[in-house]
């Protein structure tokens, strides 16, 4: 599991309730606890190495396993009263995300009794908040609102905005719980108001926003799902798209010169800017929501229980491991990694009556029959149209939507021209910017870079032969000269990319995130090149000025990043926030051949005046079509993210 990037005051982590949505949330949280006074105790070392076991194992969703750790910290019954304090929220909070709140709660207890022996104000606050939550999880809504409350008032007088903002909508979650919707909703309100507020102090460190984002989550969940038991179908909409990609707004707000925060939320998209055919997909609890936009600004909202299940992370899991089987299934040869399943989460959510029932876990379908049978048929009715534009969140992210088939092995991209959005309001920045900022002439096109000496993560690298050919032939289309070998360095690609309107990258990509492997730098300390010589990371593109209209990254796993709050974090948001129009990626890697042919198809709808999306449809159809390269794992994997961008080919 992930770690945060936010700064911490010490090496050690604390486990929160605050916050019980997973493992890793939990483990990122910290408290003044990190600071235990240096001391010659061997009874407190041997505690200090339980704590951080503990920890190691809770991060790794080994649960069970973390609680023994902490009980036998505790039972080294060392002097270090912070510390024992420590484990006992830390073994309160395993507990917690086991299910077992009564337990939780005698833990959370002695915590707090700690923090009123020590004079620990903020730990007093966020034990009364912890206790809230076990109290809210065995359905004691009124006394979780009691502690609650008394949290609030802890935070307020230490100071604590953050805390101050989760106590807020663990308020609310109590008042809806108890069905005052109306005190819910004021509550989630002034909650999402103070996040705003401390991510707008947070400037433009895009990592520690990323994770702050993802740290705190719940009261937009809380506030558009509110919006929809009020009736509030559009209300409810706009409150879920501002809580979409917010760090990657505030790069394009930064990059198009918008102006300041609140001329930026002004900028929030308007129904009349989307396009039809437009779904947004939303997740809270078990259920899966899709606004669908259809034209004259009608909005439908669908809404689905999946599986009957009753919570949240259940349906997440199922929905990557259908995501993981489909690769399984078409043949993609890195599709074996997969996760522990969730314990019983604590996102439990009253299901509505009027959702549509969808059980496809015991079917005999293939996985991508049931994420067709999941995403596109409760809204099939009200897609019209030849093209389909997806806003997805969570595990929906990394779905091969063109790839998806309905039970009569039709695929989805046979009718529709497919492509991705990060969040609207992100288009609306895009296709509203200055006119003069993309570039309208100049193409980079990067292949086979030189990978002579590079070890990448302990193993010499193969050269791509057929990246080579593949760039040499758009060369030829566009009458320009591409880098290889030597000359495709990571300093020269980045010199570049600022000054061209088309870049087309082949290399090798890292599986994790799809940054980008290039040629060592001839200027480097080592004659050993080391990562930062060749890797190009998600932070050297957002510094490199990009003005393209169009990025084509033919690179294995592009499409690739950590599935956070904030999207997907990975090279493809990196080159939309950088400043690209559009971005092509990859969600899995294709042999030499395919791609070749693949492009082939590509650019030459490109160069004829079709648009990105139907570009890339096209290639898929034809290669369908194609005796040799008719299989899902060689056309499908190109996703199209962003604008729908036409190139006009005389000028570049």
């Amino acid at each position: 599991m992930a770690e945060s990037n936010l700064p911490t005051n010490g090496e050690e982590v604390d486990l929160d309730n605050k916050r019980p949505a997973t493992a890793a949330q939990e483990c990122e949280a910290t408290s003044t606890y990190s600071k235990i006074d240096a001391q010659n105790d061997p009874l407190r070392d041997i505690a200090k190495v339980c704590l951080e076991e503990g920890n190691r194992e809770y991060r790794k969703g080994q649960t069970n396993e973390a609680i023994n750790c902490y009980t036998e910290g505790l039972q080294v019954n060392c002097k270090d009263t912070r510390l024992n304090a420590k484990l006992y929220s830390n073994r309160a909070a395993a507990h917690f995300h086991l299910g077992q709140f009564k337990t939780a709660i005698g833990y959370h207890q002695r915590h707090l009794e700690i923090a009123k022996e020590v004079g620990d104000k903020a730990g007093e606050g966020t034990s009364y908040g912890n206790l809230g939550c076990a109290y809210s999880g065995l359905r004691q809504f009124k006394t979780a609102m009691e502690y609650h409350q008394r949290a609030l008032e802890f935070a307020k007088e230490v100071g604590d905005k953050a805390e101050e903002a989760r106590s807020l909508c663990s308020l609310g979650i109590s008042w809806e719980r108890e069905g005052n919707i109306m005190r819910a909703l004021d509550l989630f309100h002034s909650s999402v108001k103070i996040y705003d507020d401390i991510r707008d102090s947070l400037q433009f460190n895009d990592n520690w926003k990323i994770c702050y984002r993802n740290q705190h989550k719940d009261a937009y969940t809380c506030l558009w799902r509110i919006n929809l038991s009020l009736g509030e179908v559009v209300k409810a909409f706009f409150a879920a798209e501002k809580a979409r990609a917010q760090a990657l707004r505030d790069l394009l707000n930064s990059k198009y010169q918008v102006g300041d925060s609140s001329e930026y939320r002004s900028l929030c998209v308007s129904l009349s800017c989307v396009p039809s055919s437009t779904v947004f997909i939303a997740i809270s609890g078990p259920c899966v929501y899709f606004w669908v936009f259809l034209s004259n600004e009608n909005v439908q909202l669908r809404k689905a229980h999946i599986n009957n299940y009753r919570y949240q992370d259940e349906l997440e899991f199922f929905i990557g491991k259908m995501n993981r089987d489909a690769l399984k299934e078409i043949g993609v040869r890195d599709a074996v990694t997969c996760e522990n399943p969730p314990t019983e989460s604590l996102k439990e959510e009253e299901v509505a009556n009027d959702m549509i029932r969808i059980d496809v876990k015991s079917s005999q379908s293939t996985a991508l029959q049931k994420l067709y049978n999941i995403i596109i048929t409760p809204i099939a009715d009200l897609i019209v149209g030849n093209e389909l534009t997806v806003v997805p969140e969570g595990p929906f992210c990394l779905v091969p939507y063109a790839a998806l088939e309905d039970q009569k092995s039709t695929y989805l991209s046979d009718s529709l021209g497919i492509r991705v959005l990060p969040s609207l309001t992100t288009l609306r920045l895009i296709t509203n910017c200055p006119a003069e900022f993309h570039m309208e002439s100049g193409a980079l096109l990067v292949g086979d870079p030189c990978f002579k000496h590079v070890l990448y993560q302990g193993k010499l690298l193969t050269q791509l032969p057929g990246a080579k050919k593949e760039v040499e032939m758009i060369g030829r289309i566009l009458h320009t000269s591409p880098l290889l070998r030597e000359m495709a360095s990571k300093d020269e690609v980045l010199k570049r990319l600022s000054s061209v309107a088309l870049v087309h990258i082949a290399s090798h990509g890292k599986m994790e995130t799809g940054e980008i492997i290039l040629a060592p730098n001839t200027a480097r300390e080592n004659p050993q090149p080391q990562e930062t010589d060749y890797l190009m990371t998600m932070k050297d593109v957002l510094e490199a000025g990009l003005r393209a209209r169009l990025v084509v990254l033919s690179c294995c796993h592009t499409a690739r990043g950590e599935i956070m709050a904030e999207g997907v974090v990975g090279v493809a948001r990196a080159f939309l926030g950088a400043g690209a129009r559009s971005v092509v990626v990859t969600l899995w890697a294709i042999e030499d051949e395919a791609t070749l042919e693949f492009m082939s198809f590509f650019y030459d709808a490109l160069f004829k005046g079709k648009r990105a999306s139907e570009a890339l449809n096209g290639a898929m159809k034809c290669m369908r079509e194609s005796g040799n390269f008719k299989e899902v794992k060689q056309w499908a994997p190109f996703v199209l993210i962003g604008d729908d961008v036409q190139l006009d080919f005389k000028e570049i």
